[in-house]
């Protein structure tokens, strides 16, 4: 029978030969923030009729898609988001306006015949007429296409085959009746409620034999565009049900390769500097984690492409961030490796193998945490933050196959046929040999390690109350425009030239070579205006993104963070509450609250923006941080017992936490600060948030959670666990 190191090592060789074949042939899917595009986000509302349900939302969707593909936009993608919500994105349509006026037009179509003039109804050329009911609606139109002839002159018309032939003749029969000239000769074309062509019939046409053959052609003063534009219309048919526009975003593709070029910069920084430490501390054992953290990097990378799951820049931030987390697994059973052996029972395989099963329980706590965090921002974000969410948590989870199985394999291949010392499991480290040796009394101290905690959270409560969070677009409901600037402008001309365009109490930024806008009641055209006059005072102007949401939708996006918050926090203290002892989960949720308060109360008084990307952020941090607390508290869990005092536990739980919390917090953070040095503005502040919160969560694990601990021990009666029982192998035979 084959041993158990064989079969691992058989499943992960399949594994990677799976990811590199799916790797390869499997081409990644960008979002429009990576390759430029303009994503619009439709309601759809009750009209007098019909109730926007989920099957007239369908209806929409598939009128929608016939424009989208009528407009010959390459690989549009239209899902129905919940009953009301329609998410459309255009790659490589960066004219917001004309994809809205297209695409989310309601195109109510209608053929009228005209009763006479000084009526309600303005005509193509301001005239007045008076319209008789409609004879044909928009679903008795078969095809729409523009046409032009240089024989019949310049221009461009629109040509309407009906699908009831009939209904077009004895309306035009009944037209040729009146007298040439007479307006009841004509016949109105609307769209929308606008007379966009009433032109009269040919003289030639009899009367009350009209115009067989079920075509016409809608003439007028078109250009080609306007013609296609209209036909596209027209044979998309009407909307079941209006359409309101809640939600666009426009990146151009310049800044989309930037954000590529800036996310790969930073994982190949990330990925050496974690490397060179990883090797450092662990020699042999940490270079073979290396390698299962490339592999890590190919089986996520494989199974998002085999998800077909889309690739957005927070989601490049959460696939470069996971490599930082991925090492925690390795770390955690390195150091209890080290532990197994420092006790010189057992040698290096046998301690690797204590270390595997002894670090088990901590890593599966810690990543359930994590996937909680991610299963709450797919289901509560919207956006590219989804997409955060799925890579946070196909991250988690292959980071598990890369630990716990390919760093095994290749550890059980190596470990052994090297020295103690360069496998890096034979010396204690330097951080556990300090703390050997100095053995430091944290908990004798945890009034006053409470008291700077609750200094700090002070301090954040007071930027809150004084000065507010910055919510951004997606949070209060707005537009927000970047322009790229020929020349730099300073914030006040860039103020004064927005205020010219109408605009005065606009938030606007201006930094190098960038102009940032933002205001609630700003509209397409309003953003046209902005960029001429911008482009008075700095030569050529270039709009590299744009951001729309609607009040409603950013109420909405509000509501659900908080929601998001409020349940992960909840989550949070059930699963420890389930998991360990209810003390336990109290103590860790509310260490958690003092590291969210922080990273708040930082953004408050330095004035960041609080969007999407910030949520992301915090509820990275709340899984990273109950992450650091599970650790800690399992070893109580294992290290508590009758004869030992649980304030003595938590102590000695701390220091032996500690290199493993030094050396994952350290992975993590260079990860982060490669962000910071080579990503964009927004993840510039997606990472000061992560830098603040995995410095304060490590922090908190052992100075607010511990003593935290100890003083709700006090209202627990339950007893300490018991030792663990050792199961005795018997060998034999039965006769």
């Amino acid at each position: 029978m084959l041993r158990a190191p064989v079969w691992r090592a058989v499943t992960a060789l399949a594994v990677i030969v799976i990811s590199l074949i799916l790797a390869l042939v499997s081409a990644p899917r960008l979002g429009l923030d990576l390759r430029g595009g303009t994503q619009l986000v439709f309601e759809t509302r009750d009209s007098a009729t019909v109730k926007a349900d989920s099957a007239a939302t369908d209806r929409a969707l598939d009128v929608l898609r016939q424009r989208a593909d009528a407009l010959g936009v390459v690989d549009p993608t239209l899902v129905r988001s919940g009953e009301r919500r329609i998410i459309v994105e255009l790659p490589g349509v960066l004219d917001p306006r004309q994809a809205a006026e297209v695409i989310g037009r309601t195109a109510q179509l209608a053929f009228h015949p005209v009763l006479g003039d000084e009526g309600d109804v303005r005509d193509e050329n301001g005239g007045r007429l008076r319209l008789g009911p409609a004879a044909i609606t928009g679903d008795g139109i078969a095809d729409a296409v523009e046409q032009s002839d240089p024989q019949r002159g310049p221009g461009w018309w629109v040509s309407i085959d009906f699908r009831d032939a009939g209904a077009w003749q004895r309306m035009s029969g009944a037209a040729a009746c009146a007298p040439v000239g007479d307006p009841k000769r004509r016949i109105a074309i609307v769209l929308d409620d606008e007379v966009i062509s009433s032109p009269p019939l040919d003289p030639s046409v009899p009367c009350r034999t009209g115009i067989p053959g079920g075509s016409a052609d809608i003439t007028g003063s078109f250009t080609h565009g306007e013609a296609r534009d209209l036909a596209v219309l027209i044979k998309g048919g009407a909307l079941p049900v209006p359409l309101t526009m809640v939600e666009q975003r426009t990146v151009g593709p310049t800044l989309g390769a930037a954000a590529i070029d800036a996310s790969a910069k930073a994982a190949i920084a990330g990925l050496i500097l974690t490397a060179a430490f990883i090797v450092a501390v662990y020699r042999m054992s940490g270079l073979l984690s290396t390698l299962a953290l490339a592999c890590y990097g190919l089986i996520s990378y494989a199974a998002l492409v085999a998800m077909g799951a889309t690739f957005t820049l927070p989601g490049l931030a959460g696939f470069v961030l996971a490599i930082g987390m991925a090492i925690d697994a390795n770390v955690l059973v390195f150091e209890r490796a080290r532990e197994e052996y420092g006790q010189g029972r057992r040698g290096l395989k046998a301690a690797l193998d204590r270390g595997f099963r002894n670090a088990w329980s901590a890593i599966a706590d810690s990543n359930v945490t994590t996937l909680i965090a991610a299963g709450l921002l797919f289901w509560l974000a919207s956006g590219p933050v989804k997409g955060f969410g799925v890579t946070l948590a196909v991250g988690v989870l292959a980071s598990l196959v890369s630990a716990m199985l390919i760093t095994r394999v290749l550890a059980h291949a190596v470990i052994g046929r090297v020295g103690p010392r360069l496998s890096g499991l034979g010396s204690p480290g330097a951080v556990r040999t300090w703390l050997t040796r100095r053995n430091p009394q944290l908990m004798k101290a945890r009034r006053l390690w409470l008291a700077v905690a609750g200094t700090l959270v002070a301090v954040a409560v007071g930027g809150l109350l004084a000065r507010g969070l910055n919510f951004g677009v997606e949070f209060t409901g707005g537009r927000l425009v970047e322009f790229a600037t020929a020349k730099p402008l300073s914030a006040d001309v860039a103020g004064q030239a927005v205020s010219r365009a109408g605009f005065p109490s606009a938030v606007v930024q201006a930094s190098g070579d960038g102009v940032t806008v933002r205001a609630g009641g700003l509209g397409l055209d309003d953003v046209a205006r902005i960029e001429q006059e911008l482009e008075r005072q700095a030569g050529e102007v270039t709009k590299r993104s744009e951001e729309f949401v609607g009040p409603s939708l950013g109420q909405e996006l509000r509501r659900n963070a908080l929601v998001a918050l409020g349940v992960a926090v909840s989550m949070q203290l059930a699963y420890l509450a389930v998991r360990f002892r209810w003390t336990f989960g109290a103590a860790a949720v509310l260490a958690l609250l003092v590291d969210v308060t922080v990273v708040a109360g930082m953004f408050a008084w330095l004035g960041k923006p609080v969007d999407g990307i910030f949520l992301a952020a915090m509820l990275t941090i709340v899984g990273y941080s109950v992450n650091d607390k599970v650790v800690v508290f399992d070893r109580v869990r294992e290290l508590w017992s009758s004869r030992l005092p649980f304030v003595t536990a938590v102590n000695s739980a701390i220091l032996q936490t500690m290199p493993r919390t030094v050396n994952t917090g350290l992975g993590a953070l260079f990860i982060l600060l490669a962000l910071m040095a080579f990503g964009g503005d927004s993840l510039r502040d997606f990472a000061l948030a992560l830098v603040t919160g995995i410095v304060t969560g490590t922090l908190s694990s052992a100075f607010v959670a511990g003593p935290l601990a100890v003083w709700l021990a006090r209202y627990d009666r339950t007893p300490p666990p018991g030792p663990p029982v050792k199961r005795r192998k018997v060998s034999g035979a039965v006769v």
